[in-house]
């Protein structure tokens, strides 16, 4: 029961983790590419395509961290395992739980950063995004970083 409810959670977060990388960049590449035919072709620039592809950026790096978790490609110091490998087993459950601390602190601040853009109502200069859509990134990853960090620690667990 718990092993079909994980598979499919993991489905979905990867489904959404997929899809919001697919379309964000897609978008940041066609808006990059009419602003270079414009710049060069016509002499002409679009003011808003640079803050749509600071927008992007700001997204699949976030989005990335969970698909990193994910694939075991986040970035490590290894040298104290390599010196001594028994160690291996207890540093990455240590890493794993200050993984899920961290995730725990990105919802936190996170929220209180997304209200407060909420209370203030501002927006982005050129395209007049609310920038709470922006911020509001930071706890969902948060919370995709956290089921992803759960979702390889029960892996670790079970190849052992």
């Amino acid at each position: 029961m718990l092993g079909k409810l994980l598979r499919r959670l993991d489905k979905l977060v990867t489904q959404i983790e997929e899809w919001t990388l697919f379309i964000i960049v897609i978008s940041a590449l066609i808006s990059l590419f009419a602003n270079v035919v414009l710049r060069y072709g016509f002499n002409y620039t679009l003011a808003w395509s640079e803050e749509l592809v600071r927008i992007v950026i700001i997204y699949s790096t976030f989005v990335g961290a969970s698909v990193a978790i994910k694939q075991g490609a986040m970035i490590r110091i290894d040298a104290v395992v390599q010196m001594f490998p028994r160690l291996k087993k207890g540093l990455t459950v240590y890493t794993h739980i200050l993984m899920l601390v961290f995730a725990c602190i990105m919802v936190y601040h996170g929220y209180k950063m997304t209200h407060l853009q909420l209370i203030t109502n501002q927006k982005t200069i050129i395209m007049q995004i609310p920038l709470v859509i922006i911020y509001a990134i930071m706890p969902v990853t948060g919370v995709m970083v956290f089921i992803r960090t759960v979702q390889v620690m029960i892996q670790d667990i079970k190849s052992s």
